[in-house]
Formats: structure tokens, sequence, C-alpha cells
């Protein structure tokens, strides 16, 4: 089971599960993972490629089948009451999965069909209104730009009104304005009560949501708010300025106490967890034209940290 502690103050959560394992062949791709989503959350789910995140998702909304664990989703049984749960959960996947060849208004048609919802139309309509798609209802799926077909799939998981929503990497390959308004959307249905599960590999998207959790082959490695996360990995970050910052990278990556050396724009982020350690390494290159400043360390420095340290699952 995690070690991570869950929040004994609450006693109501739209997810609330335990121990969820998923093993192909002898591979485990989730272990034994726990995790609690309180009602109106937007829960950021964070970790690289192929830790596990999407297989986990699909456990919840029951496209998957976990090989061990236990729990609720909107109070439901995660392992007997999969088809009520997916009546009540909206699932966005990673890549467009609507007809290309349909209008707007004919791929959200043919999802409220797959509900047998009533008063489609209606339904319909209200789905274009709400996404802001009014004027475009005939286009072309197969004719929008990424971010127009994100908003059309956000529109396709609301249809039937659910009370939670699984975002897998939504934003993925949108551009700047396009993921704002994503996000200005998320956050006015979150204020409606609406309740978010999201998987991101941006940090400016996961430092807006209520909590996080960082999953890396499978492990749950650690949860709670964007503070914790940062306090709990215990980093010392150190920032540069100057020149040729890649070469200075490249020897101080070869140094005890330096755990990462990583560019950051027009600057060089030096962090370690043993504090001592981490200035006795950087200490004879603390001369000359660069300019160290201590910093406090920001979630993407926990990111690559915790991606570093990672074993790969792969043969395991």
């Amino acid at each position: 089971m995690s070690n991570l502690a869950l929040d004994p103050m609450a006693n109501d959560f739209a997810i609330d599960v335990k121990g969820m394992t998923k093993r192909y062949d002898k591979r485990t791709v989730v272990n034994n993972i726990d995790l609690q989503v309180r009602p109106g959350e937007i829960y950021g789910f964070l970790g690289p490629n192929g830790s596990g995140k999407t297989t986990f998702i699909r456990m919840l909304c029951g496209l998957l089948h976990p090989d061990a664990g236990s729990g609720t989703c909107l109070g439901h049984d995660v392992i007997k009451d999969s088809e009520s749960i997916k009546l009540q959960v909206g699932y966005m996947t990673q890549r467009f999965s609507f007809y290309e060849d349909l209008s707007i208004a004919e791929n959200l048609d043919f999802v409220a069909r797959m509900y047998s919802m009533k008063n489609r139309k209606e339904a319909v309509q209200k789905s274009i209104e709400l996404l802001g798609l009014s004027g475009r209802e005939k286009q072309l799926a197969g004719q929008l730009s990424g971010g127009w077909k994100q908003r059309m799939a956000l529109a396709a998981c609301l249809i039937h009104s659910p009370k939670l929503l699984l975002l897998d990497e939504p934003t993925a390959g949108v551009d700047p304005k396009a993921r704002r308004d994503f996000w200005e959307q998320i956050q006015l249905l979150a204020a409606q009560g609406l309740t978010f599960l999201i998987t991101t590999h941006y940090m400016d998207e996961a430092e807006r949501c209520n909590r996080v959790a960082y999953i890396s082959y499978g492990n749950l490695l650690t949860h709670g708010t964007v503070d914790e996360v940062i306090a709990h990995v215990g980093l010392t970050t150190w920032s540069v300025h100057g020149t040729k910052l890649i070469h200075l990278a490249e020897k101080l990556r070869q140094k005890p106490g330096v755990e990462q050396a990583v560019i950051f724009g027009t600057t060089l982020h030096v962090s370690g967890v043993d504090a001592t350690a981490l200035e006795k390494a950087i200490a004879p290159f603390r001369t000359g034209s660069f300019q160290w400043e201590k910093i406090p360390s920001v979630l993407e420095d926990v990111f690559i940290h915790l991606m570093d340290k990672s074993k790969d699952n792969f043969s395991s």
C-alpha cells in the first residue's frame, strides 16, 4: 500500500480508492495507488509519459478492470458499479476521438444518443452555447483547429451533465491562449460544483489545481497542495545567471551533491536534497562572471527531480 497518509478530516469524496493496481503480464503499470478527490476540486495528476496516469483514469471510469484495489467513484463501487459510474462521468481522451467528417452538432448529437438522452436537441444546443461554439455548429470537426477541437470535446464530455470530469492531457498541442481559455472554463465549472481529475505536463496548469499527485512508473510518489509537494521533496535550488550556462551545467552534473542542473530560459537551476553537499559542490564555481542566487524550488524543479529518481518499470 502507499504509505502516503489520506486526509483523516474529510469523509465525503468524489473519488476514494485504495490499492488500485493494474498489471500486463509481469509488468505492473499501476502499483497499489490510493487517491482521494473532494467534490468540486480540481485535482492535477502529474507524471512522465508511460507513468500509468491514463491506465489509472480508465480504471476509475470503468473502461479497465483493476487487478486489485477497492473504493468508490461518485459513491459507486469502482469494481461492481462501473456502468453507473460511466453515466455520471465525462472522459476526455488524449487524442481527438470524434468523427472528423461530421459537424460539431452532429458529433454532439451522436454522443447524446450514446447516453440515450431525452430532449437531445436541447442538450446539444445547451452544450454548444456553454462552450462558446455558437455559429460553428455546422463546421466539420476535421476542419477545426486544436483549440476548437478541444472545446468540442469538452462540450461532448458535459452533454449528459456529469458530476466528474476525467481529462487526460486535454491541452496538449494547443496554443497558449486556447489553454488559458480552457482553464478559465474549468475554473468556472468547478465553482459550480463539478469535480475534475486532470493529467497534464504543464507546470503552470498544475499550479492552478487545488491539489496534485505525482505518479511515476506506476508508483504514487507524493501528493498534496503544490506547496506541500515542493516541501515534501525538500530540494534546495540555486539560480545562476551568466553566459555559456550549458557548459557550466555539464560540469556541475559531475559533482557530488548536485542532483540536477537544468536550463530554465536564460537561467540555470542547480538543485539537490542535501543543502550542505550542494553548497560545497557549487563553491568553486561561484566566482567570475556567474551570478548565483538561492531561490525557492518550484514545481518544475520537483517534477524533474522525481523523474530523474524514478525507476523504469518496463521490464518489471
